[in-house]
């Protein structure tokens, strides 16, 4: 059987179906839930809103993640990298359910400021994916380094009782690392400063958004 070649429609029409399941949170895991299993210490109410307001941050990063990597993927030249793109992607899937599991075990909720965070970053993948293979890949290795010291942050920022939630930051931070040494290993170049110093400063927002909204 062969196999059916999708035109630009058929991937536009897969890209907002995408987003839509991203944004009603229809997508679950692949892979287990890495928080230990059994009961939980009692959080203090300001202990656990807290961990749902840092967990609410996290959630909307996977989300702004899913958005980078499907537009990369959307507009990416070289097949290798598209392919690479929509790994990562799959991948982070299993971070935004466990995100999302979490909020719902501490009684809290999404940002409703997700389908923004969504938006913007598609744009953003979009233009880096049509800027070339070895920009499009730097910018997610830079993506990745950003990420991977927020997650630091967060662990550090955790109550120390929240077990369950820095398993989770934990299995992330590593799953992060990995895909960038994945897009430097592909070819990955570093990113002009006042670009990393721009991405630094997005992130700063949307941080600061989904904390307390």
């Amino acid at each position: 059987m062969s196999s059916r070649n999708f035109g630009l429609t058929d991937r536009i029409i897969g890209e907002i179906d995408r987003a839509i399941k991203v944004l009603t949170n229809s997508l679950r895991p692949s892979r287990a839930y890495p928080a230990p299993p059994g009961g939980e210490l009692v959080l203090e109410e300001p202990e656990r809103l807290e961990s749902c307001r840092l967990m609410r941050v996290n959630h909307a990063g996977e989300v702004a993640a899913q958005a980078l990597y499907q537009g990369q993927a959307l507009t990416a030249r070289d097949g290798a990298v598209a392919e690479a793109m929509h790994q990562a992607a799959d991948e982070e899937l299993d971070h935004l359910g466990w995100c999302e599991q979490r909020l719902g075990e501490l009684n809290g909720r999404t940002s409703v400021l997700d389908p923004l965070w969504y938006l913007g970053s598609f744009a953003i993948g979009v233009l880096a994916g049509s800027l070339g293979r070895s920009t499009s890949l730097g910018f997610i290795t830079e993506t990745e380094k950003q990420v991977e010291s927020h997650l630091t942050d967060h662990i550090g920022r955790l109550p120390a009782s929240d077990a369950r939630s820095r398993a989770i930051l934990e299995q992330m931070r590593q799953d992060e690392i990995k895909h960038g040494e994945t897009a430097a290993a592909l070819g990955g170049r570093p990113l002009p400063f006042v670009l990393r110093a721009a991405m630094r400063l997005t992130s700063r927002v949307m941080t600061r958004g989904s904390y307390w909204l």
